[in-house]
């Protein structure tokens, strides 16, 4: 409202109608960025140049809808902004234009959502301006180093003690700030939101805390 801008949240992109209101804003090109819904070929094909994607990895790598979160818990050092021309398949288009940044050993799901963010929108600007210029030059995704990014359950939250320490500080920190790693302490629900590996050996019971 700050802007006045119109807001336009079909929940749906299959009807008619919302492929006329579309169209009818006659676009050059639409950009999405954490959207919800797959897009239509109907709808893809709607702007002049097509719709473009701002990705929050370095595809192939975590295609799919949690690639921030995936790549903590898979003990990633680097991720990334892809933008990407899009098409019926799911993350999958050429890509037009990447940029890395470092996965650092403290960073949570959160503070590398806001690094990627800033990122993503100046990739985006960049990727725009060659596309306007006519010089961007799309890079086919290489399908055999793809990964899937699933989306992200409460259930996931649980932490299991019996895994190695490091795997578990990955899930504390790639899970905050949503869904949060959770446990049970004397019955009771426990939010954990940060955690550190130490290095001394323990011959207590995984979880007990002794």
């Amino acid at each position: 409202t700050e802007y006045h801008l119109p807001v336009f949240q079909p929940p749906s992109l299959k009807s008619e109608a919302v492929a006329a209101e579309l169209t009818a804003h006659h676009a050059d090109i639409m950009v999405v960025v954490a959207y919800g819904l797959i897009l239509p070929p109907a709808v893809l094909a709607i702007p002049r140049l097509g719709c473009i994607n701002i990705h929050a990895s370095l595809l192939p790598r975590w295609r799919g809808a949690a690639p921030i979160q995936r790549a903590i818990l898979a003990g990633d050092h680097v991720s990334g902004i892809t933008i990407i021309q899009m098409e019926a398949g799911l993350d999958t288009g050429p890509m037009l234009h990447r940029v890395a940044c470092e996965i650092t050993p403290t960073e949570t799901g959160q503070s590398l959502h806001d690094k990627l963010a800033l990122l993503g929108g100046e990739a985006v600007v960049t990727a725009l301006g060659q596309l306007e210029k006519g010089s961007a030059v799309p890079a086919v995704q290489e399908n055999s180093q793809a990964c899937y990014a699933a989306k992200l359950t409460k259930e996931e939250a649980w932490l299991d003690w019996s895994q190695p320490a490091a795997q578990i500080v990955r899930k504390v920190r790639a899970f905050n700030a949503w869904p949060v790693a959770r446990t049970l302490s004397n019955a009771t629900p426990l939010h954990i939101w940060e955690a550190v590996a130490k290095g001394d050996e323990s011959r207590a019971a995984p979880g007990t805390g002794q």
